[in-house]
């Protein structure tokens, strides 16, 4: 099911994308991007821009305007707004059209850690999720990364977690610390034949508490930015992939929900159900067209 670059983005723990590895994530593969279905029928220069993020003041100011701090506590508003309102950087993830049903993203987005799961049980990362709570997280990318991530608001349409971590790595003298606020967005349209694609965004907001790290993360931000842009490319479409995969041999896919590591029972039945519905869904899909001929 992974991609060209799955391997790598894995590796550097990201869906956890930037929940997990943001504060130290630097890396960019070298491979090129290959067209993926969703990029079917568009010039290179609109693919281009469907993998290239921003890192605009505007954006930034229009993003915090956006959040929906009415329907937060007084005290998640003041740890997001600590932090979005004074980032060390800011960036809008590139946004991504993908073919996914509806309740698979939405259970994916809210458990990071089914997707880290099958990367384990692919072999090919060293990320580490446990879950401490119905909306806490910690994790670990084997690399001197550890963070503690917390959603704090969701609904369909809008996510918000707040991560709170640190690196203490071969890469520094002394422990990095720092927090960030991931927000993510997405709307939903249906085709003629019922199914849906999902177009999503993340505006991510990091704050490095150190002034050395400051000036550092200033420093390679583009470098950074472009990193964190692919990873989301990828992860977007290894979303699509879980899916289709669960809509066409559900079988199969609950064989894979019912070894994946790094989930307790609770989600792993969860994501059996999420599993056996998109499938029923896709069954239905099918019967509906074969009628209409």
């Amino acid at each position: 099911m992974a991609g060209g670059s799955l391997t790598h983005i894995a590796k550097q723990g990201c869906w956890c994308a930037l929940l997990v590895t943001a504060f130290c994530a630097a890396h960019v593969d070298a491979d090129e991007p290959r067209e993926s279905p969703n990029h079917r029928g568009q010039s290179a220069h609109d693919q281009a821009l469907d993998q290239t993020g921003s890192s605009s003041v505007a954006l930034r100011d229009a993003a915090v305007k956006r959040l929906p701090m009415q329907r937060l506590t007084r005290t998640a508003q003041k740890r997001i707004l600590d932090i979005a309102q004074s980032p060390t950087i800011y960036r809008q993830l590139p946004t991504q059209a993908i073919d996914c049903d509806q309740d698979m993203f939405l259970f994916l987005t809210r458990n990071p850690e089914v997707l880290v799961g099958m990367w384990d049980l692919m072999g090919i990362t060293n990320v580490q999720c446990k879950r401490t709570g119905p909306y806490q997280l910690d994790a670990s990318d084997g690399s001197g990364t550890t963070c503690r991530i917390d959603l704090v608001y969701g609904d369909p349409t809008t996510h918000i977690y707040i991560a709170n971590g640190s690196y203490d790595g071969k890469l520094v003298a002394r422990p990095i610390r720092g927090s960030g606020v991931f927000v993510v967005t997405s709307n939903y349209a249906h085709g003629p034949d019922g199914s849906t694609q999902v177009t999503g965004k993340i505006d991510c907001f990091l704050q490095l508490d150190s002034l050395g790290a400051d000036l550092i993360a200033r420093t390679f931000s583009g470098l950074i930015g472009r990193s964190a842009d692919k990873n989301f490319v990828e992860t977007a479409r290894f979303m699509t992939q879980v899916s289709q995969a669960s809509q066409r041999n559900p079988n199969a896919m609950l064989d894979v929900a019912d070894r994946i590591p790094q989930v307790n029972d609770h989600t792993r039945r969860e994501f059996a159900g999420v599993i056996e519905e998109a499938a029923i869904r896709a069954r239905e899909r099918v019967a509906v067209l074969l009628k209409r001929r």
